[in-house]
């Protein structure tokens, strides 16, 4: 016990600690440009351990303490240091204040990495919306009736057989593609065979691409699928993020508008036709869309404002003044929210991200729509809690050490 004792409260432990921290930052900053700020995130600190790094366009073979393990570290070790090491009298006062706001701060930084989620609520005018959509995470979801099947995508790998409980078949994945791109199948277009026999595959291309690594982008995911049920197989179909994201929708609808409004809409129309299977009379309707956290009260979105400078088309201001209706608490009331004035409630943060409105939206004939960025995060107050324990206890502890040496002073 000794000997673990000292060596969580060793301070060689705390250098090569940092020394490594220093390493994984170094080493994940440069490999943003090869994976992208997520997925250097995800590879380099939120793992316990590195297994290969990709930098300059290479893999290199590598192994390293990752983000995890060595906050986890210097969390023991700061910890067991505090109980073991330090004195608890007054003339170190400042001092523990001071390590106890830095332990607060490792807690806090664990804490928000675990627990908290950015999602997105895209609303036109007039809709309501209980519920907000991941920006990073998809479900497989199977709709009958009222019950509601959510499938992860990170299930749906090229290969494997789910066979899941309230499901009446099997579901085989094909192909999985976590970036992909799609085109209409124009008749005097279509020279290869479609990527599958059933559903949107018919009347659309889908091509898989490479990762994206920039911040305004994002992947989306396609998986080619076949359904089999103990009658036989229903055939091949492909589920996309193309057609079950709203945003992207009105992407695919703003990239054929040089066709026509009229033919840009018999397009859109054609991609969220809704794929359905008939299984033993019961019919299930399936998409790939974005994973959904459902709230207890609704927004809805009353007027979507969006002004530009004078003589410009650069934007002046967001502005999306909303209506909360909570039936819990009964509460019905009109905010505003702008790209600086966020919306706090209900454990979340609204904040203004994007906008479709004014002229050009008007002359395509679209609603005016708006996108807030949707921030669940427990733990946003302990960034502020360990950083005033820090500053009180230097504070402090300058001040104790100042009036010792003033009262020296006077006493000479």
């Amino acid at each position: 016990m000794k000997k673990i004792v000292e060596f969580f409260t060793s301070l060689k432990l705390t250098v090569v600690l940092l020394a490594f921290a220093i390493v994984i930052v170094f080493i994940g900053t440069l490999a943003q440009a090869d994976e992208g700020l997520y997925g250097a995130q995800a590879h380099y600190f939120k793992q316990w351990i590195v297994i290969g790094a990709h930098l300059f366009g290479h893999k290199i073979p590598l192994l390293l303490p990752g983000g995890y393990l060595i906050g986890t570290l210097l969390l023991v070790n700061l910890v067991t240091t505090h109980i073991y090491r330090f004195e608890f009298k007054f003339k170190k006062a400042g001092i523990q204040l001071a390590h106890a706001g830095i332990i607060v701060l490792l807690v806090g930084q664990l804490s928000t990495d675990l627990l908290s989620r950015e999602l997105q609520m895209r609303f036109s005018e007039g809709e309501a919306r209980n519920y907000s959509d991941s920006a990073t995470d998809y479900d497989l979801t199977f709709l009958s009736g009222n019950e509601l099947t959510a499938i992860p995508e990170k299930m749906l790998k090229a290969g494997t057989e789910l066979k899941i409980a309230n499901l009446p078949l099997t579901i085989c994945v094909k192909q999985h593609w976590h970036n992909s791109d799609l085109n209409f199948r124009a008749p005097m277009m279509r020279n290869a065979p479609p990527l599958a026999t059933n559903g949107i595959a018919v009347n659309f291309d889908f091509t898989r691409t490479d990762d994206v690594k920039v911040m305004d982008q994002r992947n989306v995911p396609t998986v080619l699928l076949e359904f089999v049920t103990p009658s036989g197989s229903l055939g091949t179909w492909v589920a996309s993020d193309w057609a079950g994201d709203a945003s992207l929708v009105e992407q695919v609808r703003n990239g054929y508008q040089q066709m026509g409004a009229g033919m840009a809409q018999k397009i859109v129309v054609q991609l969220v036709a809704p794929q359905t299977i008939d299984i033993g009379g019961r019919k299930f309707a399936f998409a790939l869309r974005p994973a959904r956290v459902i709230h207890p009260f609704s927004l809805t979105l009353l007027k979507a404002t969006h002004t530009t400078y004078p003589g410009t088309d650069i934007p002046k201001d967001f502005r999306s003044r909303v209506r909360i209706d909570n039936p819990q608490s009964g509460e019905k009331r009109e905010v505003e929210i702008s790209m600086n004035h966020p919306l706090r409630y209900g454990g979340y943060t609204y904040y203004q991200y994007q906008m479709a409105a004014g002229e050009m939206v008007e002359r395509t004939g679209q609603k005016a729509s708006s996108t807030l960025q949707v921030v669940r995060n427990p733990s946003w107050l302990t960034p502020y809690v360990g950083c005033a324990m820090v500053g009180l206890g230097l504070m402090v502890q300058f001040m104790y050490h100042l009036v010792g040496f003033v009262s020296k002073r006077k006493t000479k």
